[in-house]
């Protein structure tokens, strides 16, 4: 389980992120959605350590990611939206160096395992600059799966895939999802949210504007009728709701 309480991050005098608390269950996938500087990076940044938060408490697993750092960061898994890798390692390279690094056993299987779900075999010997902008996105994704980790956090994980790319990535989601992890999936492909994911929060001016399953908000949207889409709610919301309203 993913459990946020109170973050609040603050650069200077601009509050990033107010108050904001949510959970993420067991075999949940939560979609992250907002405008641009709703504060979504910055929530997913904090909830997996990179930032620290002014105030706030985030624990994986029950581990408080202040107070038991390590515990807790070795269920984590983030995928940023820019690919990061190493400029003269192999793609097998990367996945040993992640084995290592989380002490990964039967790395060789696993590893196996992972480059033919995200169809990156025949890529095994290649470096980075060798790669298209999906398939270092796949590495990315591979490495980020290796330690099987209970707590995932994507940030546009479809960027730069191919349709054949963005189904399979999709099925690798909810596998895990299945297998009991707790899954935050931030994306601007609003339909790819609806698809994908159990419950929806929407931030706005770092605030959260609604968080529930789209059902639940439909019924607590009276006014929105008929055939509508997360699309129309996300557009519903942030253009009238004021900060901190549910």
């Amino acid at each position: 389980m993913i459990e946020v309480t109170g973050l609040t991050k603050i650069y200077g005098t601009f509050a990033a992120v107010t108050d904001l608390s949510f959970q993420v269950k067991s075999g949940e996938v939560l979609g992250l959605v907002g405008p641009n500087g709703a504060g979504k990076t910055t929530t997913l940044r904090c909830a997996v350590g990179i930032i620290p938060p002014a105030q706030g408490e985030i624990r994986i697993d029950g581990h408080s990611l202040r107070e038991s750092p390590l515990e807790a960061k070795r269920l984590i898994s983030f995928m940023p939206d820019e690919p990061r890798l190493f400029d003269y390692l192999t793609v097998m390279e990367h996945l040993q160096f992640t084995a290592r690094v989380y002490g990964v056993r039967d790395f060789e299987i696993k590893a196996t395992q992972l480059l033919e779900e995200l169809e990156l075999s025949e890529k095994k010997d290649a470096i980075p600059s060798e790669l298209s902008r999906g398939m270092k996105q796949k590495l990315v994704i591979a490495c980020g799966l290796l330690h099987a980790p209970t707590a995932l956090f994507f940030d546009e994980p479809l960027t730069g895939l191919d349709p054949i790319g963005i189904r399979r990535m999709k099925s690798t989601i909810l596998r895990r999802a299945r297998d009991g992890a707790s899954i935050i999936i931030s994306s601007h492909l609003l339909h790819l949210v609806e698809e994908l994911c159990d419950s929806v929060l929407i931030l706005k001016s770092g605030r959260k504007v609604i968080h529930s399953s789209i059902d639940d908000i439909l019924r607590s949207l009276p006014e929105l009728k008929g055939d509508t889409n997360l699309e129309e709610i996300f557009f519903h919301v942030t253009a009238e709701a004021e900060p901190g309203e549910k």
